[in-house]
């Protein structure tokens, strides 16, 4: 992959999940950049990712820890973790290793991914074209019709279908400036199914 289609990414924090019940939503941001990503997360990966996050140390060494620890007792580095592919809402990521003398890529879980970066201080990656497609950009402040910004899971669909694609990239624009990048991502998915219809 070429540098300039590389994109770096840092964590900028996890919250609650809107969308997925019982789940979280990890936010990346781009580095000297607007685009934000979200990506849903299980509660466990959730808490191996917010423990490093708020510096805790916990009592004895997560998975994530022990597997760093055991890495670095071999000499073995991570160098970096790239976001390589997202297909059917699904991010996939590749994992870097080296000793000095070989290297060494593994396919990985973006969360496990994410985890061992944040343990390791390694650099995350991702391509501008999943960049683009997934993630959100802030384009300026403005107020969200009342009413519309906060709609049912349930109904969105519908509710989705009856809008034109200009409603939906403004109510998107709405998620995105209150940074509830879940909901922002379910009307993108809208807003391509729109265009899609549209164009047969």
């Amino acid at each position: 992959m070429d540098d300039e289609e590389r994109v770096r990414l840092e964590v900028a924090g996890i919250t609650y999940s809107q969308v997925q019940p019982g789940a979280y939503a990890l936010v990346l941001s781009q580095v000297d950049g607007d685009y934000r990503i979200p990506i849903i997360v299980g509660i466990a990966e959730a808490q191996a990712i917010a423990v490093k996050l708020e510096g805790i140390i916990p009592p004895r060494p997560m998975p994530h820890d022990l597997f760093v620890s055991m890495a670095h007792a071999f000499g073995i580095q991570l160098e970096e973790v790239f976001i390589s592919n997202f297909d059917d809402g699904v991010f996939m990521s590749e994992l870097r290793f080296a000793n000095g003398q070989t290297e060494v890529v593994l396919d990985s879980r973006t969360s496990d991914a994410i985890a061992l970066a944040l343990r390791t201080n390694a650099p995350i990656y991702t391509t501008r074209v999943i960049l683009e497609k997934t993630g959100f950009v802030m384009k300026g402040k403005g107020t969200a019709a009342k009413g519309e910004s906060d709609i049912d899971a349930d109904d969105e669909n519908d509710i989705y279908s009856r809008m034109s694609v200009e409603r939906l990239e403004e109510l998107m624009q709405s998620y995105v400036e209150r940074e509830e990048y879940e909901m922002a991502a379910e009307v993108k998915k809208a807003i391509e199914k729109k265009r899609t219809e549209e164009t047969k």
